[in-house]
């Protein structure tokens, strides 16, 4: 019995005292925790700097991750770009090309963000930078490929063609035609600025890697030189609307005396300027002069004399006379010339059929060139410098490029110097490129410089065409929808003189309008018209005002 309660109250004192330990535990534990939490609550609020310590801590590595991985990314874009052009990848691995350069640019082609896709989009917050200067390198080739600097593209007509501009450090010749405009000018303002930066450009690429080059060739830096801006010999431009300005420049280094020329193609793609190529300008050919004639002897006569006279004699003259009537006298005359060869042809003139005889009768002599050879189609009333040989040589290629150069042409002299009051100068000293001596002649395609295959190939003239003027309109349109590149270009070096022009009746209704257009046009300028036209009023005018000379208008 007493065993049984003994037992009872064991049990419950057990129970009673594993109760009070349970609550004493969880009074405690509680006690302890919220201690815990409170000081806690307290250092934090005590030391703030270590848990912003610890964030910024975490900031700054994940930072230093994401400049890592953009760092990765630009060594890899590079270490493609370097195995490409190893390989012979860049530039279409056209050989004597350089990558595009220019400011905050690098070269870089289009296979590279192909190759590299996947890395550049893992994550777009740190290679959007690389993205966009991909992005603008893609675009400046774009640019490049699309404008007409490498090659000739196809137009549809003779009024798309956008000619060049000639200058010079001192003179520019722009082609922007017209009434009062001006023939020449000096560079100043933007344009100057924009003309010597081009120039700078051309400099810097050329010097580049001067040192790797110096030893490369086995000179010393004195033997070798650097170009300077006095090395510029001058250069054309344009600007196409949708490619951006486009500059073609030759140096040639004075201290060293060489007579290799460089020439440097440059482009500014509505965004830094860019070297788009770098070449050296072959060796001289020889220049066949192709001349079409019948009667006209006297100015014959001046065109040999004028040729006897110029120091570049890699030359040949090839005349075309047609008809009998001063024949003999003709060829006595071509006899004076040291390289020259005459076809006789009794038969109606043409042009046409004269050029493309003189083309076929060239015989190459002192060349060792098989079968092409150097045209350039002239007329005997126009007068050349040998400064404008050396165009005719840089602004021609084979199956890439042909020169039209857009002639000065020389007004009346007797009307010129007559309203000013001056006695008529020689022939020589009438060659001068003013507002009052002449103008551009914009619509004119008779001289021309191309190579004997391209003139072929494209079927030269439509001799069908007799008389005057057509048959040069016409080849040049061939060319302009073709892809041979057309230098259209003022030349100062080049010159129409005036002389009597009689329009036919026998003339079709354009060759006669266009003829009369130019009968005019070469006469005087506008405002020498207009002193002739009221003439009579001004003579009035004078004997009211005791005598208004014409000569200082």
């Amino acid at each position: 019995m007493h065993s049984s309660l003994a037992s009872r109250l064991l049990v419950r004192l057990l129970l009673l005292f594993a109760l009070v330990t349970v609550v004493s535990i969880a009074i405690l534990t509680k006690w302890g925790f919220d201690e815990l939490t409170a000081q806690t609550d307290k250092d934090s609020h005590a030391n703030p700097s270590e848990t912003n310590g610890y964030n910024y801590a975490l900031s700054a590595r994940d930072a230093e991750i994401e400049r890592l991985k953009h760092e990765v990314l630009t060594l890899r874009a590079q270490l493609v770009l370097l195995q490409n052009n190893r390989s012979g990848g860049n530039n279409n691995g056209v050989p004597g090309k350089v990558p595009l350069q220019g400011s905050g640019y690098a070269a870089s082609s289009s296979s590279i963000s192909n190759n590299n896709n996947t890395q550049l989009h893992q994550t777009d917050t740190t290679t959007a930078p690389l993205t966009h200067h991909y992005d603008c390198s893609s675009y400046i080739r774009k640019q490049v490929g699309a404008a007409e600097i490498l090659h000739g593209l196809p137009l549809n007509n003779e009024y798309e063609m956008i000619p060049f501009n000639h200058f010079t450090f001192t003179r520019v010749y722009p082609i922007d035609l017209g009434l009062g405009k001006r023939v020449v000018e000096k560079p100043i303002g933007y344009r100057r600025r924009d003309l010597l930066e081009a120039v700078n450009k051309a400099l810097e690429s050329l010097n580049r890697n001067y040192t790797a080059r110096v030893r490369a060739k086995g000179l010393t830096a004195t033997e070798l030189g650097r170009y300077t801006l006095d090395d510029f010999v001058e250069g054309i431009y344009r600007t196409e609307p949708t490619t951006g300005s486009q500059y073609e420049l030759y140096f040639q280094s004075i201290k060293h005396q060489t007579n290799v020329v460089r020439k440097a193609l440059i482009m500014r793609p509505f965004a830094p300027l860019q070297t788009v190529q770098l070449s050296e300008v072959v060796a001289s050919p020889i220049i066949h002069v192709i001349l079409p004639l019948a009667g006209r002897l006297r100015s014959f006569r001046s065109f040999v004399q004028m040729l006897g006279k110029l120091a570049d004699r890699r030359l040949q003259l090839i005349v075309v006379y047609f008809g009998e009537s001063g024949l003999k006298e003709a060829q006595e005359i071509a006899a004076g010339v040291e390289r020259a060869q005459l076809v006789a042809l009794n038969e109606t003139f043409s042009r046409a059929k004269a050029l493309r005889l003189g083309a076929e009768h060239i015989q190459p002599q002192a060349e060792k060139v098989t079968q092409d050879a150097l045209l350039f189609m002239c007329d005997v009333d126009i007068v050349f410098t040998a400064k404008f040989l050396e165009r005719c040589r840089w602004n021609t290629a084979p199956a890439k490029k042909v020169y039209y150069p857009v002639v000065f042409s020389l007004y009346n002299p007797h009307v010129v110097y007559t309203l000013q009051g001056k006695p008529l100068p020689s022939e020589e000293e009438q060659l001068l490129i003013s507002r009052d001596t002449g103008f551009w002649r914009d619509f004119g395609y008779g001289m021309t410089c191309q190579y004997r295959s391209d003139f072929l190939q494209i079927r030269g003239f439509d001799e069908e065409i007799v008389g005057w003027g057509g048959e040069d309109v016409m080849l040049y349109r061939k060319y302009v929808r073709s892809k041979i590149k057309i230098i259209r270009a003022t030349d100062p070096g080049i010159f129409h003189r005036w002389h009597t022009k009689i329009c036919t009746g026998s003339l079709s209704a354009d060759q006669y309008r266009a003829c009369i257009r130019s009968r005019a046009l070469n006469e005087a300028s506008h405002a020498q018209l207009g002193f002739l036209a009221f003439q009579d009023e001004i003579a009035a005018a004078g004997a009211m005002h005791g005598g208004v000379s014409m000569a200082h208008s």
